[in-house]
């Protein structure tokens, strides 16, 4: 009789340890559990807090643009929305936490691809030498053969006709691929479509350590007429055969400084050495409408991006797109 009880408290002993250790799993679990929601919870918020912020240079972006078009028609790099960073610095003191960090870009300074095709579906011969000769820069490393097939494959992505130009690709060529697709034969809305067209690789589109891509030169957006005042000097060479890299180089020296007047697109011929130099007078303009805008807000090592292409015309700003990062 006393062995019999002398095991039930045996057994009770372990029953005791086993539903303990129990009790402090599920407690371990629980408390784990509960600090997951929590980071998730608190992440959430600084996401949406994030968020606001990044809107808020945004909004700030466009106040600026606003403001810069009620000054004058002529945009330049020396004004404020260039340095869109300058007003971002502050941006700390508008916020109990984080701040943020706004770019604004003037896509009237880049290469307007779909300009290349008028409206009947043909070559403008002027956009497709100002892109052939971009193109043909040594910092894109690409053979003339290569350049020209990539410009006819651009050309057949944008017009609306389904016969292959040259060396360019229609439905023919893209439905045979892996993962086969169809043709636009549209206008671009996106410069990332580019990736989609036969010739150009990931490599050419966003650049490597040893490249430079081809996306920061060109843009969907525009009339074709480029703004002399703020366009990369890569596109200032294509604008014409004379134009060598020190002269792009002198034509950017020229317009850094505020005692020269840009508010006419033959300013050029003032840089030294290039008197010479003819560039198609409908290629040029000095003021801009398609720009955009980069905004982020940022807290320690978390950020939210939020993107935007806008169109300012007559005084008005019409927002193109928009994405959040």
């Amino acid at each position: 009789m006393t062995r019999y009880l002398r095991d039930n408290r045996g057994m009770a002993l372990i029953l005791t340890i086993l539903i303990i250790s129990l009790i402090v799993a599920l407690t371990l679990q629980f408390n784990t559990s509960m600090r997951s929601n929590l980071y998730a919870a608190a992440n959430l918020r600084d996401g949406i807090k994030l968020r606001c912020i990044a809107r808020s240079g945004f909004n700030g972006a466009l106040a600026v643009l606003y403001e810069d078009a009620a000054s004058g028609n002529v945009d330049t790099l020396r004004e404020t929305w260039a340095h869109a960073r300058i007003f971002s610095e502050n941006s700390a003191s508008l916020f109990d936490e984080g701040r943020f960090l706004v770019e604004i870009t003037d896509l009237s300074g880049r290469i307007q691809i779909n300009q290349m095709v008028d409206k009947d579906g043909k070559y403008s011969d002027s956009q497709k030498r100002i892109l052939t000769r971009f193109l043909n820069s040594p910092e894109f490393d690409l053979e003339p053969e290569e350049v020209d097939n990539i410009v006819d494959a651009i050309k057949d992505w944008i017009d609306q006709d389904s016969e292959t130009t040259r060396f360019g690709a229609e439905n023919a060529y893209y439905q045979t691929l892996e993962k086969p697709y169809t043709c636009k034969n549209a206008p671009i809305e996106f410069i990332e479509e580019l990736l989609f067209v036969k010739g150009i690789t990931k490599e050419l589109f966003y650049g490597s350590r040893e490249r430079l891509g081809i996306s920061y030169y060109l843009s969907p957006h525009g009339n074709g007429m480029i703004n002399i005042n703020t366009a990369d000097p890569l596109v200032l060479r294509a604008l014409s055969d004379q134009i060598e890299q020190d002269l792009s180089e002198d034509m950017v020296i020229y317009r850094e400084n505020e005692d020269n007047d840009l508010s006419e697109p033959g300013w050029y011929k003032n840089v030294p050495g290039m008197s010479h130099v003819t560039i198609d007078p409908t290629l040029l303009t000095t003021s801009s409408n398609y720009f955009e805008i980069t905004s982020a807000g940022l807290k320690g090592t978390m950020s939210k991006r939020v993107m935007g292409v806008v169109e300012r015309k007559e005084g008005a700003i019409k927002i193109l797109s928009w994405r959040v990062e």
